[in-house]
């Protein structure tokens, strides 16, 4: 992720692609792309905010425009799901997230990217939820993931829920399906929500059916996609004999 926002960005952000590298603990190779692991400077929590919200200033907003190979290698890191529409201040912020993250202890981690999502704009959070899955001891962060389920803001709430495999893997049932019942309720493809398919259940399916039912007493349409919950397709499937 450094080396392709090194690629983009004025030389004038310099400064602040340094910054990220001495609080993660990391320094870039020119030769070879490489981060390299090095001593790190303490901890602080201050600076760590200032650089994250700085970096729309710093990166700017333009579009990343991912060549096949810069998607592969961010594939290969560990990010999934669509890119489109991210710009280089996001993916800088997203790469500032999961480096830190490997040098703090989990409550520490969990105390500055809280205050991080809490303080933050927008556009801040929607960059700090899509960091998640790249998290180091990301299961401990699933707590502010799902108070994120809480906002009102459709693109906060696309951040965790839309191409973004954290709820999936760790989410408790009843969180995941209340998350996928809200996707209904604001107008969300279910299509978008990875992991889905393997976390269908009974009670998703008998929730939904109670969402339908609600919706079409009060005269409102039912989403066309509530098909994807139910598990009777799944077993006609699984129970079919192979003509």
């Amino acid at each position: 992720m450094l080396e392709i926002l090194s690629r983009r960005i004025p030389t004038a952000a310099g400064p602040w692609l340094e910054r990220v590298e001495v609080m993660a603990g990391v320094r870039r190779d020119e030769a070879s792309g490489a981060s390299l692991t090095e001593a790190s400077t303490p901890f602080d929590d201050g600076r760590f905010l200032a650089t994250f919200t700085a970096a729309a200033r710093a990166l700017g907003k333009a579009q990343l425009g991912l060549d096949a190979a810069e998607r592969d290698a961010l594939a290969a890191a560990g990010v999934v799901g669509s890119l489109e529409g991210w710009r280089l201040d996001e993916l800088g912020r997203v790469a500032l997230v999961a480096l830190v993250s490997r040098r703090l202890p989990g409550p520490a981690l969990e105390l500055v990217l809280g205050s991080c999502y809490r303080q933050g704009d927008g556009r801040e959070r929607q960059a700090l939820l899509r960091a998640l899955p790249l998290v180091t001891g990301a299961e401990r962060l699933a707590p502010l993931a799902i108070d994120a389920c809480r906002t009102n803001e459709l693109p906060v709430f696309e951040a965790i829920a839309c191409e973004n495999p954290y709820p999936a893997a760790y989410f408790p049932d009843l969180n995941f399906n209340q998350m996928v019942l809200k996707a209904m309720f604001m107008g969300v493809a279910l299509a978008r929500i990875i992991g889905l398919e393997k976390r269908r259940s009974s009670e998703l399916a008998r929730m939904a059916e109670d969402f339908a039912s609600e919706r079409r007493a009060a005269g409102r349409s039912v989403p066309a996609d509530i098909g994807l919950l139910s598990l009777e397709q799944e077993h006609d499937r699984a129970t079919r004999i192979p003509g």
